[in-house]
């Protein structure tokens, strides 16, 4: 049942599915929950699926200031509170997945266990080039933007220019950050993804508690490209016992 929740000055869109464990779906940047489409229904069958979308992205319209992952952390604790009412899975994809591991580092208690899928903790990870949007991109981003959004599709342009600021400065968590995780946490990356591989394998010995997931066969969309291999790699991993 898709509805808004008033959060602070979001006024947060989202959408639940399925029965079970809480699971919240934390989306990519330029993107909205739309982006899970493939991954839903196999995730809706075994767990509570929560799919908010985050300051102006998706039906979430924009806010006035700047956006940036600690603003959408904490936008993703609010909602956590206030529309699971508990701790939860989280699984955040590119964008999405700095969001959820920030909220693991401000409030653990929150985060049952975290699915960190193609995101870097630091913007030096990006291999170079894969922030930048080319024309085509840009388009097709847009155009999706337009179709949802209800600030309208001129004002993907204010949207783009603030997640432009933000990948470029952001995130810029450290070592001792990642040591002071102590949520289980599966690192989910493409063969070919837009992350350095080194950045990976730092992220995975920084992390106390994590295992390192390499999708064969994929690029950055790993959970489009893949949807059946990720979906039950996200299960086994949420699933298993400690």
């Amino acid at each position: 049942m898709a509805r808004y929740t008033q959060l602070g000055d979001v006024n947060m869109w989202f959408d639940e599915h399925g029965e079970g464990e809480p699971l919240v779906l934390l989306h990519p940047g330029h993107a909205d929950a739309r982006a899970f489409g493939p991954n839903l229904d196999g995730l809706a069958a075994n767990f509570h699926v929560y799919t908010p979308e985050q300051r102006g992205h998706g039906r979430t319209a924009d806010v006035e200031g700047p956006i940036n992952y600690e603003r959408m952390a904490r936008d993703t604790i609010a909602f956590v509170e206030t529309e699971v009412a508990g701790p939860a899975y989280v699984l955040g994809h590119s964008d999405g997945a700095p969001v959820g591991l920030l909220v693991a580092l401000l409030r653990p208690d929150l985060v049952r266990r975290l699915v960190f899928s193609a995101g870097v903790f630091h913007h030096d990870g990006w291999i170079p080039g894969a922030i930048d949007l080319d024309e085509e991109s840009a388009e097709f981003l847009g155009t999706s933007y337009g179709e949802v959004s209800p600030d309208g599709p001129e004002h993907f342009a204010v949207v783009g220019a603030k997640l432009d600021r933000m990948h470029r400065e952001e995130p810029a968590l450290t070592s001792s950050d990642l040591a002071g995780i102590s949520t289980p946490t599966l690192i989910m990356m493409a063969d070919d993804d837009e992350v350095k591989v080194e950045h990976t394998i730092a992220m995975h010995r920084g992390l106390p508690d994590a295992q390192l997931a390499i999708v064969p066969g994929t690029g950055h969309g790993l959970l489009v490209d893949k949807p059946e291999l990720c979906n039950t790699m996200i299960i086994d991993f949420l699933t298993e016992p400690r």
